[in-house]
């Protein structure tokens, strides 16, 4: 049974809702096999999804097809997640320097917050 890729991105918690992937698609941001797609677009087992988000480019092995959204402990038996590490590098460096540059100026920051500054840190 073919499956839409928007469906499929929001099923595998790529993005948080369908709509948002669906103006990924149509953004340009999503590509199979280096090709460009429409979130109406059908794809098959085994293919390679790209997605980029922000500087993070993410990319991902279809396992299985599925039409639901499923818990995130489960999305492994469903994508494989193939992103090579630097892209993951940058996607921390990212949130370190959201957080680091946050506060410049607008007042201390909450208990949570100067706990995530510290954990970032180390």
């Amino acid at each position: 049974m073919p499956v839409r890729i928007d469906k499929y991105l929001w099923c595998i918690r790529v993005f948080k809702s369908r709509s948002l992937a669906a103006d990924a698609c149509d953004g340009g941001k999503v590509k199979i096999e280096g090709a460009s797609v429409k979130p109406s677009r059908h794809f098959k087992i085994g293919e390679v999804i790209t997605v980029q988000q922000g500087y993070v480019k993410r990319a991902f092995r279809v396992i299985e097809l599925l039409e639901k959204r499923v818990s995130a402990p489960l999305v492994k038996n469903f994508a494989e997640d193939i992103t090579p590490q630097e892209e993951l590098d940058k996607l921390k460096t990212e949130r370190i320097i959201s957080y680091l540059g946050k506060y410049k100026g607008s007042g201390r920051p909450t208990k949570k917050d100067r706990r995530l500054i510290e954990k970032m840190k180390l």
